[in-house]
């Protein structure tokens, strides 16, 4: 079931009902579930699930469900199963022939699509949070730089620096809602295009913490998003074309910039045209 993510006022009325005729919880760490019970004046046993004893904890619970026990099982905020631990819970209590019941509730990828306000959108894209590093980090981005489609992201606090410099290269004139610490006391929501993300984090340093989910609004109909280079990309593409060949200076100018090399390469064959003498 869903609990709050922030703001304990945000659970439901059925989930408490749940809760406090559940035989037992389970939850991905008994301190934040054990308050937000307490809080609510229920006492409950408590069973660690989590996404490293996932399967094991699946197992027990499934021993309790088949004993006819009532088991919950809550994340320690938002809804299970969305970059949270439950899938294999819901898996294995499905494939073991239990009911499995849906209580829903607060989700910050919501949340954040409520307020992003995206006319455009038909739909949205959820990745969660990318992998942390290396190509495959840049992989995704550019993945998410190309899908038209809105799209929702997660990223911890170390690293949003990172992803607004990187959605700023990727893709500058997209529209981008940063919302940091949804429900919560210090909740911040900025919509703007993604080349001016990096300098609004950096005009409050407080900016720079937190849990955020960004939106990377939906293509606007009718435009490419990939047609502008971002300035810098383009100054460093320039560059390279008047002593390179021109697939080495679109290879060395994507690595440098970070730019798309579909972009690049376009864009070089554009500039290349202008330069040549006409027959």
């Amino acid at each position: 079931m869903a609990t709050p993510i922030g703001n304990r006022a945000d659970i439901t009325l059925r989930a408490l009902h749940v809760l406090a005729r559940a035989d037992a919880v389970a939850c991905e760490d008994t301190r934040v579930s054990a308050q937000l019970l307490a809080y609510y004046g229920l006492d409950k046993p408590l069973l660690t699930l989590h996404a490293h004893n996932e399967n094991e904890a699946a197992a027990n619970v499934c021993q309790r469900l088949a004993q006819g026990q009532a088991v919950a099982f809550v994340s320690d905020a938002g809804t299970p199963g969305v970059s949270d631990p439950g899938a294999r819970l819901v898996a294995a209590a499905v494939a073991a022939g239990h009911r499995v019941v849906p209580i829903p509730g607060a989700s910050s990828a919501l949340a954040a699509l409520c307020v992003a306000g995206d006319v455009n959108a038909q739909g949205f894209v959820f990745h969660g949070f990318l992998p942390a590093k290396g190509a495959a980090r840049q992989e995704a981005l550019q993945a998410v730089a190309a899908q038209p489609a809105a799209q929702v992201l997660f990223e911890a606090p170390h690293r949003i620096a990172a992803l607004l410099a990187e959605l700023a290269t990727q893709a500058p004139m997209r529209t981008l809602t940063i919302a940091r610490e949804l429900t919560k006391q210090f909740e911040e929501v900025a919509t703007l295009p993604a080349a001016g993300a990096p300098v609004w984090l950096a005009a409050v340093p407080q900016r720079q913490r937190g849990e955020f989910v960004l939106v990377l609004h939906a293509a606007a109909p009718g435009r490419d998003e990939g047609e502008v280079l971002p300035a810098a990309a383009e100054h460093c593409l320039t560059v390279l074309l008047r002593e390179l060949p021109l697939k080495q200076a679109v290879a060395l100018a994507a690595e440098v910039s970070r730019a798309p090399r579909k972009l690049l390469y376009r864009r070089a064959l554009s500039l290349q045209a202008r330069r040549e003498p006409a027959a």
